[in-house]
């Protein structure tokens, strides 16, 4: 696809690098056509080197070709990240004073952006306006999450992942193969409390799982997805094409994927579940000066949800695990892996390895995809929206519904 990747004077340009890199990764022709301001904050070079083409800044070049609309009517999707919030109300109000406003407004292609700026600016009621007048003319906006904004200064107006973003848009145009499936997600890491104020969990950041869910509803599922505890800016405030079920506990996981799960075509059980929470939990904080200087700490077993997935299968429902190993020997690694998707009875298994630095928290993984009978299916390794298509490609494609 011609796809045009437009960039604005904010910060956050200096993450479009890596939206125009993952479209040209995806196989698409990228054109970057800049603002003046934001090739302040990003040099030509860099884009031109990343998108391998030229890069468009100028309203008055290209006149001969008429490049100021030729762009825009060529395109078959706009993006624009950062979107700052004047280039927010421009959009809104039709303004085609530099290249970009008049390659939007040229177009009649889907038009996604990402908004970034500070929590006031996207909070001051012109922008909620704003927005509000972009929405309804059908223009798709991405983010922004909540996080580490310039400065000090945190909360929502963090423009969203490079990736979540470029799913969020190839899902307008991309292919369709999983239209007609209902897919349930589970992403994060559960957490048992021990009081209001302490809970035994994991380093579980949900990357994955959201990946996942994303790249589903980007090929074109239902999707819900049942998020426990993630990293901040992992999920936006406003996920395109997700039904977000927010949860806690195990047991809170639990009742949430068999309820969703009973309606299901496909279920990932991507979320890190805690094996065990306390046996009780105390209703003040648990003082230091009355444990003394051994804390004993008694745990009882959580239910085994997956298990408990595959026990209740419906016909037809696919039904895959995950399983985070420590262990450093590949083969011993497969053993385990192989051992848990018998036990687990589920139809795939995706399996790797974790560790102090390895797949939780980071931005790529590395997995091998077993069956239920333990044959290796597929390896991947890459960023885990890579990863999330990988998996994706093994589910089987919806049945076609029988005529009457």
């Amino acid at each position: 696809m011609n796809i045009v990747v437009g960039i604005t004077g904010g910060i956050a340009a200096y993450k479009a690098v890596g939206v125009v890199r993952a479209l040209v990764r995806a196989g698409h022709d990228v054109h970057v056509v800049a603002t003046e301001k934001a090739l302040r904050f990003v040099g030509r070079p860099t884009l031109e080197a990343i998108s391998r083409n030229l890069v468009h800044s100028d309203l008055y070049e290209g006149v001969a070709e008429v490049r100021h609309v030729a762009i825009g009517q060529a395109a078959d999707l706009i993006v624009v990240a950062p979107a700052t919030a004047n280039t927010i109300a421009k959009i809104a109000a039709g303004h085609a004073d530099d290249l970009l406003g008049n390659t939007i407004l040229a177009s009649t292609a889907p038009l996604v952006v990402a908004p970034a700026m500070h929590t006031e600016m996207w909070r001051n009621p012109a922008t909620v306006s704003n927005i509000a007048t972009l929405r309804a003319r059908g223009i798709h906006v991405v983010g922004p999450a909540s996080g580490q904004l310039t400065g000090a200064d945190s909360g929502p107006g963090r423009m969203s992942e490079p990736d979540d973003i470029v799913a969020a848009a190839l899902s307008l145009v991309g292919p369709r193969d999983l239209a007609g499936l209902r897919v349930l997600v589970t992403a994060g890491g559960t957490r048992e409390p021990l009081d209001p104020v302490r809970f035994i969990g994991n380093r579980s950041s949900g990357r994955q799982g959201v990946a996942i869910a994303r790249a589903a509803a980007t090929r074109g599922a239902d999707v819900v997805l049942v998020v426990a505890n993630i990293e901040d800016g992992v999920l936006d405030a406003d996920p395109v094409g997700l039904d977000v079920r927010h949860v806690s506990t195990t047991a809170e996981l639990r009742d949430a994927a068999l309820a969703e799960a009973q309606t299901a075509d496909v279920v990932v059980m991507a979320a890190a579940v805690a094996d065990y929470r306390p046996e009780t939990v105390a209703e003040g904080k648990i003082k230091k000066e009355t444990q003394g200087d051994v804390f004993d700490l008694r745990l009882v077993r959580n239910p085994d949800i997956l298990r408990e997935l595959t026990a209740a299968r419906r016909p037809g429902q696919t039904i895959i695990g995950f399983a985070a190993e420590t262990e450093l020997d590949p083969v011993k690694l497969l053993e385990l892996g192989r051992a848990k998707a018998a036990r687990k009875g589920v139809d795939l298994l995706v399996l790797n390895r974790v560790g102090w630095a390895e797949g939780f928290g980071t931005p790529s993984n590395d997995i091998v995809v077993l069956t239920g009978g333990g044959d290796r299916v597929t390896e991947a390794s890459g960023s885990k929206s890579d990863v999330a298509d990988r998996i994706l490609d093994l589910i089987p494609p919806p049945r076609p519904t029988p005529s009457e």
